[in-house]
């Protein structure tokens, strides 16, 4: 039996058609404000300065407003510090994203902990990470709470499984796996220096591949009906994982291109409308 698609593309569309509608009536309850992100492009790296246009197409396209902070690639950690703390107080900004990577001169981790609570719809500081860990309300990570969002809508059952997450990076592994204990899964995180990955990964019944080297994770390793998440993306439109065999071996699994990455994408605009109707609602 083939696998269930989780069509990442379609779902974004779909909430963006309601995330629309919530912005319109946010504007009509606060005079004509709508939310805003502010998005920081520090350098000049090709691949960030993509991303953070998709990004802003995907503000407009559900009548929020963006601002776009481009810094050059000398900046020091202060200065960007210093902006931060600029768009924190100001009022009219209601979510604020540091595109990753900055340059190696900044620190990084520094800079992220700086953007407010209240602010960090991408869900990247420490802070957040805390709370949400422990149950407590704040923005999850953008990509695996678009990695949730998708698992809630097909109905996939969390509760008892053995979820394997293949990946540790702050952003992504490591939320991740808190994001599946908190829905009563049995989780397990590997990286590429884990011993046996291919027999833990046999185990999964739930496999998210979030190492960042393409197809990494090979579809031999995966146990059948399985359900098979692939965050990664690497040129040539492949993931983590060797997904062209599993289509039949899976019971789902997302795509690539077209499965996590939209909703990562839609994940930060929901939670910016979300800090929207908190402040202006």
């Amino acid at each position: 039996m083939p696998a269930i698609v989780l069509d990442g593309k379609s779902l974004a569309a779909e909430s963006e058609a309601d995330l629309l509608s919530r912005v319109e009536r946010l504007k009509q309850q606060s005079a004509g404000k709508a939310p805003i992100l502010a998005t920081l492009l520090v350098g000049d790296d090709p691949a960030s300065a993509t991303y953070v246009k998709m990004k802003g197409n995907a503000c407009r396209r559900v009548g929020m407003d963006s601002i776009a902070v481009e810094m050059p690639s000398a900046t020091t950690t202060q200065e960007l510090l210093a902006k931060i703390d600029e768009l924190n107080a100001n009022p009219d900004v209601h979510g604020i994203l540091l595109q990753h990577p900055v340059p190696e001169q900044i620190d990084e981790r520094a800079c992220f902990d700086a953007i407010a609570l209240a602010k960090d719809v991408d869900g990247v500081t420490c802070l957040g990470f805390g709370r949400m860990a422990m149950g407590e309300p704040a923005y999850g990570c953008a990509t695996p709470q678009g990695i949730m969002r998708i698992l809630e809508h097909y109905g996939i059952e969390i509760e008892g499984k053995h979820a394997v997450v293949v990946g540790r990076s702050p952003i992504l592994g490591k939320p991740m796996a808190m994001m599946l204990l908190e829905k009563h899964a049995t989780v397990t995180i590997c990286h590429s220096r884990t011993r046996d990955l291919p027999g833990i990964v046999a185990q999964a019944d739930i496999l998210v591949g979030a190492v960042g080297k393409p197809e990494f994770i090979r579809a031999e390793w995966v146990k059948d009906g399985a359900v098979v998440i692939d965050a990664g993306y690497h040129p040539g439109g492949v993931g983590d994982i060797e997904l062209s065999a599993l289509t039949d071996k899976a019971s789902a699994y997302t795509p690539v291109p077209g499965g996590v990455g939209p909703m990562t994408i839609n994940t930060l605009i929901e939670q910016s409308v979300q800090s929207g109707e908190k402040s202006l609602g």
